[in-house]
């Protein structure tokens, strides 16, 4: 049997989940860091539903530090999944920027409806497992690591 990777394209980036055990890889493809990171919380929104199906009608701000890109992408996509959770809501929609080891995010969404959404699993966090921030020979930033679900 062979398996489709999910994948999604804008002309801000892309987003694709890559197999891994138990657990999910989520990756965000971008012309910029930032890009790359916004596409990998669409990953991360991706393993639980369809990121179309979930309007972005409010925004949430958060605001994460670390001592590198690699631990940065972590704290970011943790903090989405408290988010997530605390809120009961999904996110569609982000903005990120960067300033020294900071990272400061708008992410918009909407609450979760179960039977619209039809959540997939749950994200419990992200972890260090293949976790990787760097430029491609072309120029393209990737932001990865893997989901515990």
């Amino acid at each position: 049997m062979i398996m489709q990777t999910p994948r999604s394209e804008t002309v801000q980036g892309s987003w694709e989940h890559f197999p891994h055990q138990a657990d999910i890889g989520v990756r965000g493809i971008g012309p910029t860091k930032g890009a790359a990171f916004e596409q990998a919380g669409l990953a991360l929104t991706a393993v639980i539903t369809e990121p179309a199906s979930v309007a972005p009608m409010e925004a949430v701000s958060m605001t994460c530090e670390a001592p590198d890109d690699e631990l940065l992408l972590v704290d970011w996509l943790n903090a989405l999944v408290y988010e997530m959770a605390t809120r009961r809501m999904l996110f569609s929609r982000f903005t990120i920027r960067f300033s020294d080891h900071s990272l400061h995010a708008t992410a918009w969404g909407e609450p979760i409806e179960i039977t619209r959404h039809q959540p997939a699993v749950e994200v419990k966090g992200a972890t260090y497992t293949e976790l990787s921030v760097k430029q491609d020979g072309q120029g393209r930033w990737i932001a990865q690591c893997v989901v515990d679900v």
